[in-house]
């Protein structure tokens, strides 16, 4: 088989600064909206950076409706009832208010109600859905994020559970990529400690998995342009933004958690996390986000302090970073020197380390975060034996968008491993 030629950089447009989330009305004004749909969950909803939106608009005479029912870590369930309301009315633009769960469900919305399709699970990547491309162009979104972390404003991809399969999915489209991304830090000042923690995480592990997925020129051709995937393997142009993305989380995360009241760590972490957006956005993840699916999906009881919901939650990042240690000590061998320079940019000095200990020390470095972040010690901490292994390998094995982009393949028995070595974290 032919092997891939080219790789494509789509980014979306962000507009970083305090206030401009003040600026949404102006904008929406400018693009000729009448009647926009703003998206938020039911804790933001009685925020400052809501109403701040809903007052720019009103100011800017843009008619606009409120959907507060945002799922935190959303399902197909509640995908399906944002669509619903959305169909209700003749939207001409979105704006989405909240964190990776808002814009995630706020790229469903518009494509399911600009190109409805036959069954729900035309558009989910395959092998779980048909995979079917984006007809066409959507209407206008802008993402207005309240944490630091998913970089969704940036990407083209959401992420959702299906109930079902007890384990996340997603749709991927360069097409889904919002509009704009309204980077105002002043809306990140409301994050509970453990949401700024478990976001910048997932910064961290965005960053390392796209600068150490495979490389762009050994997977496949496509068949023709518009099929060559969002997530296309490590190339020159991601790699540029993920390093500066590990290097902003090295100076900033651990202050921006510790010290809420730290401006500029916020707003660096802020900016970190549409960095890492870019460079993930193009390159893709790996395996610790293909692993951390179903350990969000088959999760039964375990809250995590700090986040509101009334059912049981792992944040995204959690379930990302409790895999990563064992797995970076999995990948190392099959490019020691890029596990090493990530390892650098995350503070260590590398200078006479052997390629051999690569995968040792990016993970003891990233253990390092998670201890000091207070990060869940393990798979074990959040519910899960031994027992639940065999679950969730086969809620990773589906999960072909980001699993085939590791640098060392991984089949059934080498996911039992990596999941066993991940239910104690130190």
């Amino acid at each position: 088989m032919p092997r891939e030629i080219a790789f494509e950089m789509a980014v979306s447009s962000v507009r970083f600064g305090p206030g401009v989330t003040r600026e949404v009305g102006m904008d929406l004004a400018d693009l000729g909206a009448k009647n926009v749909l703003v998206l938020t969950d039911p804790v933001l909803r009685s925020m400052s950076p809501v109403a701040t939106v809903m007052e720019s608009l009103e100011t800017n005479r843009v008619a606009a409706t409120l959907y507060d029912r945002v799922r935190v870590e959303p399902t197909d369930e509640s995908f399906l009832d944002a669509i619903a309301f959305a169909r209700k009315g003749n939207y001409d633009a979105i704006v989405a208010v909240g964190g990776g769960s808002t814009i995630d469900t706020a790229k469903a919305v518009n494509l399911y109600v600009t190109y409805p399709p036959t069954d729900f699970l035309d558009y989910v990547n395959p092998p779980i859905g048909k995979g079917l491309p984006v007809p066409g162009l959507l209407k206008p979104l802008i993402a207005i994020p309240t944490t630091a972390g998913t970089g969704s404003e940036t990407t083209g991809v959401t992420i959702f559970d299906l109930i079902k399969m007890h384990a996340k999915t997603g749709i991927a489209s360069r097409r889904l990529k919002p509009t704009l991304g309204l980077l105002d830090p002043e809306n990140t000042r409301t994050m509970p400690s453990q949401v700024a923690a478990s976001s910048g995480l997932d910064i961290l592990s965005h960053a390392v998995e796209s600068f150490t997925a495979l490389p762009f020129s050994e997977r496949p051709l496509p068949d023709r342009p518009l099929v060559r995937p969002a997530y296309q393997g490590s190339n020159p142009i991601s790699d540029v933004w993920s390093l500066q993305a590990l290097r902003m989380v090295a100076k900033y995360l651990v202050r921006a958690v510790e010290d809420p009241s730290d401006d500029e760590a916020r707003a660096n972490m802020l900016l970190a996390a549409s960095y890492a957006g870019v460079g993930f956005g193009n390159a893709g993840v790996h395996l610790p986000h293909g692993m951390s699916y179903p350990v969000s999906g088959n999760v039964k009881r375990y809250r995590t302090p700090g986040y509101v919901t009334d059912h049981a939650l792992v944040p995204h990042g959690f379930s990302v970073i409790l895999n990563a240690p064992a797995v970076f000590r999995y990948t190392a061998s099959a490019n020691p020197e890029r596990h090493l320079e990530a390892a650098e940019a995350l503070g260590v000095d590398v200078s006479r380390c052997h390629a051999a200990d690569a995968g040792r020390i990016l993970s003891e470095r990233i253990t390092w975060f998670m201890q000091r972040l207070k990060t869940p010690n393990g798979l074990r901490e959040i519910g899960y034996t031994s027992s639940d292994i065999p679950a969730l390998v086969e809620g990773t094995l589906p999960q072909h968008r980001v699993t085939k982009l590791s640098p060392r393949p991984a089949g059934p028995e080498e996911l039992a491993k990596l999941f066993e070595e991940s239910l104690s974290a130190w």
